[in-house]
């Protein structure tokens, strides 16, 4: 799923023009792409796996001091090294699947969110390179296929798995798309993701098309507004409110809007969503 989300990412960036504007405010696609490549000061591969050896010790990055940081020193890169960059982030995870051992794969390390298994990191990689797949189509690249998508949504569900089992929470989600989709269910020993057909899952989840989905997890877009439009559904909304927790203890995780969607659903006289739909 990662290289294959990878690859469809670089395709994407050779094609569009990296200094045309984005829905990012003050990113152009040429920061899009800089801040997912490896460079010599800027090497998150290698960082998480001298992590995950050292036993996930350390402190969470700032991410968005360090995007600045790495952006703000290859503004004038040329094409070629923006694309250089990818393949090197690309080149460096193919290697960690291939030649580390597999014991590596479950031993902590320390990534943007907090402590977690170390391929549940790596897997998150498909999450972000999703929802940057989706920021470059404003570039005007050809939307990601299907498949990527479906990558990102279940690099969303292990990562919020996983958040919630080291919380010790019980419970699950799903997220659902016309084409099918993912869940998770954790308690305090663990946790899986599954993935789902098409239609409707049972149980607490959130149901919309899988762009939308990544663009209301990330922030992108507003979910409020959608709900009320019925592009997203939210289902058992109780069975969400188990983790809002997790919102509080990670203020950026990914997903997290729809958890404060779920909070702000039941909240107040007859919730957000009441309101907006007229009911009372």
């Amino acid at each position: 799923m990662v290289l294959e989300a990878w690859d469809a990412f670089i395709a994407q960036a050779q094609t569009v023009d990296l200094g045309r504007a984005s829905r990012l405010p003050g990113w152009r696609a040429h920061e899009i792409c800089v801040h997912l490549g490896c460079w010599d000061d800027h090497t998150a591969m290698a960082d998480l796996i001298a992590s995950a050896r050292n036993g996930g010790t350390g402190t969470p990055p700032d991410v968005d001091a360090v995007n600045a940081r790495v952006t703000a020193a290859r503004r004038d890169a040329s094409r070629e090294e923006v694309l250089a960059g990818l393949h090197r982030n690309r080149e460096a995870t193919a290697r960690y699947l291939a030649e580390e051992p597999v014991e590596l794969d479950t031993a902590p390390t320390v990534s943007v969110v907090g402590r977690l298994p170390l391929l549940s990191v790596v897997l998150g990689q498909a999450y972000e390179l999703a929802v940057h797949s989706l920021d470059l189509v404003s570039c005007g690249a050809q939307p990601p296929p299907q498949e990527v998508l479906q990558s990102g949504l279940a690099a969303l569900a292990d990562v919020t798995g996983a958040l919630a089992a080291s919380m010790d929470i019980s419970g699950g989600v799903a997220l659902a798309t016309p084409d099918g989709g993912w869940a998770f269910r954790s308690d305090p020993h663990g946790w899986e993701v599954r993935r789902l057909p098409s239609g409707r899952a049972d149980g607490p989840g959130v149901e919309a098309p899988a762009d939308l989905l990544l663009d209301a997890a990330s922030g992108r877009v507003n979910p409020v507004p959608a709900v009320a439009r019925r592009k997203l559904r939210v289902h058992e909304v109780g069975g969400l409110l188990k983790l809002a927790p997790i919102v509080s203890a990670v203020p950026g995780i990914p997903g997290g809007p729809i958890l404060q969607l779920a909070a702000r659903t039941v909240g107040g006289a007859g919730g957000v969503i009441g309101r907006l739909l007229g009911r009372n």
